[in-house]
């Protein structure tokens, strides 16, 4: 950037052209960032020249030409010297410094420390990721141990893992280990071993074998016996403790038998306060195992909180209610409904196991009054008490005026005809034999039989029956003489019918040999 020119001795006229305001530049791009820092260096130059040498005629001219390159040209020294224009005021405000960030924090303390592994020379922990691990994460983990002095520092380096062992112990030491998380911001909280660590071996770890059936909700009834053994392992012989609730339980109402294989949870008689999270926890020196089971003891409900009748139109009544306060320690699984007429007061069921807080009850019956009451419903069953109704749905009677339907007249008149038929049939001299037909018509028909074209009549040898249209002729032991063919006509004031079958009458032929003994 071309540096201010040298001071020099002025004449009056041009000292007040140089301090009037210089016009406004045209528009250009914003100078780079680097443009305002190179004045010092010009200025320094320009303090350095002497002020005699400076020439005082025109010279001067061919210095200051880099500086109007882009601006208009000076005023004449004797011009009258104008205001500069409004625009010249305006200065580019400098950049705002970056915010500077936050100061690192150090993170929470590791959660969880606990044994995973010991023997005769090493110790094994392992820990969880703290619980607030600050903005620029974590650098790693430092674990420290000691014995009786000072703290001493068992990895060099940090290292990122979960999980660390100590190695070159001496058996029979007592040590007590911490775990201390670093990041950015320092050291966190050290996270703490519960209990000082014998260096040695064990002879098994412990380890609860919750059984599969407790492994979900254990339900029990109130009044029922809770009966639970949860075996383990472990050597030497585990020290066994109960939790309910992470408080140590009441040994007044659970009793807690243990032996060198179970631990077995006894409860005479459940009540609805023994529902809880029981946690069992086996140790052996450092090491522990534990396991969690939720039981859980259930009642009747209580009835719902309220009922009321939220309108009666017709023949039909709608409910409406609310959930019971107490649900017997159980989802609610439905409602049952129940009306009953104020002048029997016999209350029945109308609705059951019913999942929705309204409801709408056809089919009542008009000019009776009815109250309704609702029952809860669990796993358990109903409860014992309902919610009624305060007001009375009244079904009013209104003004119906029975009007029978009227029939259009029908013509049943029909004339006969036989929908079965008589058979041709063949009969054995001396065995009663029968005819059979069907027939209808309306007016019911007359009905007449007829042996070879003539009417059989009152003949005591022929019995005839006509019942419901069914038409029967009966033939007592008939001979060879009976036999031809027999007709049955019916006759109304439609017209008639007829329907006919031969009938043959056989001799039983018997062969000489039975001739003779029958002799």
């Amino acid at each position: 950037m071309p540096s201010k020119p040298a001071p020099m001795k002025k004449s009056p006229a041009k000292k007040a052209v140089e301090n009037a305001p210089e016009p406004a530049p045209e528009p250009r791009p914003a100078p780079p960032a680097e443009a305002p820092p190179a004045e010092a260096p010009a200025e320094e130059a320009t303090s350095a020249v002497p002020a005699e040498e400076t020439p005082t005629t025109g010279e001067a001219a061919p210095a200051a030409a880099p500086i109007a390159e882009d601006s208009p040209a000076l005023p004449d020294a004797d011009a009258p010297i104008e205001a500069a224009p409004a625009e010249a005021a305006l200065i580019e405000e400098p950049q705002k410094a970056p915010t500077p960030p936050p100061p690192a924090v150090p993170s929470s303390a590791p959660l969880n420390v606990s044994v995973d592994d010991v023997n005769d020379s090493s110790l094994t922990i392992k820990w969880k990721t703290p619980e607030t691990v600050g903005s620029s994460g974590l650098s790693g983990y430092t674990v420290e141990y000691r014995k009786d002095g000072n703290w001493i520092v068992a990895n060099e380096e940090l290292t990122l893992a979960d999980r660390y062992c100590i190695r070159n112990l001496t058996a029979g030491n007592l040590l007590n280990v911490r775990v201390v998380a670093v990041n950015p911001g320092g050291r966190s909280e050290p996270g703490v071993l519960p209990e000082p660590v014998p260096i040695g071996d064990i002879g098994d770890k412990p380890k609860v074998r919750l059984p599969r059936s407790l492994r979900s909700r254990y339900v029990k009834k109130v009044g029922e016996q809770i009966n639970l053994v949860v075996p383990f392992i472990g050597k030497p012989k585990p020290a066994v403790s109960w939790l309910k609730d992470g408080q140590p339980v009441d040994t007044k109402r659970v009793n807690i038998r243990n032996s060198d294989r179970d631990s077995i949870l006894f409860i005479r008689s459940a009540q609805r306060e023994d529902s809880g999270i029981y946690e069992m926890t086996v140790k052996v020196e450092s090491f522990e195992d534990k396991a969690a089971l939720a039981i859980q003891t259930v009642d009747l409900p209580g009835p719902p909180s309220s009922v009321k009748l939220v309108d009666a139109w017709g023949f039909n009544a709608a409910l409406e209610w609310t959930p019971p306060k107490d649900n017997g320690n159980s989802d609610i699984t439905g409602y049952t409904v129940q009306k009953a007429d104020k002048k029997t007061g016999e209350w029945f069921t109308v609705l059951e196991h019913y999942h929705r807080l309204t409801a709408t009850v056809s089919d009542l019956i008009m000019g009776n009054s009815y109250l309704f009451r609702v029952f809860s419903e669990n796993q358990v069953g109903r409860s014992e008490s309902s919610a009624v109704t305060k007001k009375v749905a009244t079904i009013q009677k209104t003004g119906i005026v029975y009007k029978p339907p009227e029939y259009q007249e029908h013509d049943f008149s029909e004339a006969p005809k036989f929908t079965t038929p008589l058979i041709d049939r063949a009969a054995t001299v001396g065995y009663t034999t029968k005819l059979l037909c069907s027939v209808r018509g309306c007016p019911k028909p007359k009905i007449e039989w007829l042996k070879n074209q003539m009417i059989i009549g009152n003949d005591p040898k022929f019995r005839q029956i006509s019942n419901q249209g069914i038409c029967s002729l009966e033939i007592r032991k008939p001979c060879s003489f009976d036999g031809g063919v027999y007709t049955c006509r019916a006759k109304n004031a439609q017209g008639e019918a007829v329907v006919s079958c031969k009938l043959e009458v056989k001799q039983v032929i018997l062969p000489e040999a039975d001739k003779e003994k029958g002799k």
